[in-house]
């Protein structure tokens, strides 16, 4: 059924596009998939099994590479368990959300199959078998996640579970060939939840071949995106920020970074992403780390 939709209703800090006009959309689906949002603040209401079954058959039923579904979920609604992994990722607000599913590639289950039928497997030394299998896990987790919005759920991905592997393989006694990827919080939203802006198809979309915007129109797009955003500066962010900045791209380039800061007096939101939040000092210094839980974990793809 289609409807139209007054999204002057959904103007939040983030702001939506188009918050002047009304949005006919064809059908539910398309409302749904434009409007969805991520959601952190959870209503104290279980969701009802028959809610439960009908979202978890959706992730059942998503697009996987050979049909061969090398994943499994791990559904968690125990309060201690999510009070647990809340700490874990230093996400209060997940205690709130009263069920979580933890995402994992799973090649057990297929090495179990292909043992007792007497059939050759390898899949843990191959990287395409990881590629494909990655790919698998998210495209169940996203048709959980759009099917638990179409029942009136929220949700938000936390992907930092990551970085807790020991932690969860413990916890939820994870085998070999196992490996946790992402985990989403489900339950119902205290308030209607306001959709953030996007760069838009005319920024993500290349006809034919890729073709870099010019710097102006680049600029353009995201002082559109994250409009008004301004990060507030401090001392001590100022120094990470130089600090993180000199790390990456030696000393000359942090002074022109550092003094850009200065002269605006706040950071723009890609200066936070990846100065302070992400920050570009970090995020790779990990790399060999993940690469040895995974073999911890009985896979050797990136050997």
């Amino acid at each position: 059924m289609a409807r139209g939709i007054d999204k002057k209703e959904n103007l939040s800090h983030h702001g939506v596009l188009d918050a002047d006009k009304i949005v006919n959309y064809p059908n539910d689906t398309i409302r749904l998939l434009h409007e969805r949002s991520s959601c952190r603040s959870f209503e104290n209401k279980k969701i009802p099994r028959r809610v439960e079954k009908l979202i978890l058959e959706a992730g059942d039923h998503a697009p996987t590479g050979g049909n061969l579904q090398p994943y499994s979920i791990i559904k968690i609604t125990r309060e201690d368990s999510r009070s647990k992994l809340a700490g874990f990722c230093g996400q209060k607000f997940m205690a709130e959300a009263p069920m979580h599913l933890l995402f994992c590639i799973d090649w057990r289950r297929l090495q179990r199959w292909s043992k007792l039928e007497h059939a050759p497997f390898a899949a843990e030394k191959s990287f395409l078998h990881f590629w494909i299998s990655f790919q698998d896990v998210i495209a169940c987790a996203q048709n959980i996640c759009t099917a638990a919005d179409s029942m009136g759920l929220g949700s938000v991905y936390i992907g930092t579970v990551i970085d807790f592997i020991d932690e969860t393989k413990k916890m939820f006694e994870l085998p070999d060939l196992v490996f946790p990827v992402v985990l989403l919080c489900l339950g119902y939203p205290k308030a209607r939840i306001a959709p953030r802006r996007k760069l838009g198809i005319e920024n993500i979309v290349h006809d034919e071949k890729y073709s870099d915007m010019e710097d102006d129109a680049l600029l353009k797009a995201f002082a559109k995106k994250y409009e008004g955003q301004k990060i507030p500066v401090s001392d001590e962010n100022f120094k990470i920020f130089k600090k993180v900045c000199e790390a990456v791209s030696g000393k000359k380039y942090a002074a022109a970074c550092a003094d850009d800061v200065r002269k605006k007096g706040y950071y723009n939101p890609v200066q936070r992403y990846f100065g302070l939040h992400y920050r570009a000092d970090e995020m790779s210094a990990n790399n060999e780390n993940y690469i040895k839980m995974s073999g911890k974990s009985g896979f050797r793809w990136f050997e």
